[in-house]
């Protein structure tokens, strides 16, 4: 039991530590790509809505504080917060070098299809926990506005990117992507 923790921890110290030298620095090519490009410009959508989150939140409480006291509904979104951000991190420690933020258009030595762990049961395991992550930020919150609004962006987000990743997947691939699809 103890090596089994040891090698998980081991492995996450260890993509941990490829996160945050990708970070650092990126290669060229995924900076100024059509891949960062096109996810710039979807993150425009995210940023307002976190602005709106936030003028919903202060007029919300200002004018109606009653609003803001139902516990219940903020465990709720605290729990989803939760099963959000596990989710999103099985998905990334699973993936290991196989993850990125970018979507890779050029297949690469280390990049495997990955279809155990968290991948076994759902496809898009990081974008399901962030969905879930984003919308219960809004309902802990008691953000009826942006409990919506947010579900409507970042679903947008995800299906746009979705199949511009997955017509690389299978580009990569191929029959293996599709049985696993």
């Amino acid at each position: 039991m103890m090596s089994f923790l040891e090698q998980i921890l081991g492995d996450m110290k260890n993509e941990v530590s490829g996160l945050m030298m990708y970070s650092c620095c990126p290669p060229f090519s995924e900076i100024f790509g059509y891949s960062a490009c096109r996810q710039l410009s979807q993150i425009k959508a995210y940023v307002f809505a976190m602005m709106f989150a936030l003028l919903e939140y202060v007029v919300e409480i200002a004018l109606f504080p009653g609003l803001k006291e139902y516990w219940w509904i903020s465990n709720l979104g605290l729990v989803m917060v939760i099963i959000g951000e596990i989710t999103r991190k099985l998905a990334i420690v699973t993936a290991g070098q196989a993850f990125t933020h970018l979507i890779k258009v050029n297949h690469e030595d280390q990049h495997n299809l990955i279809t155990h762990g968290v991948y076994r049961f759902v496809r898009h395991p990081s974008y399901t926990g962030f969905l879930i992550w984003s919308v219960g930020t809004q309902i802990m919150l008691c953000n009826p506005i942006s409990t919506i609004g947010f579900a409507i962006v970042v679903w947008r987000f995800f299906a746009q990117r979705i199949p511009y990743e997955e017509f690389f997947l299978r580009q990569f691939f191929g029959s293996e992507y599709e049985e696993y699809a």
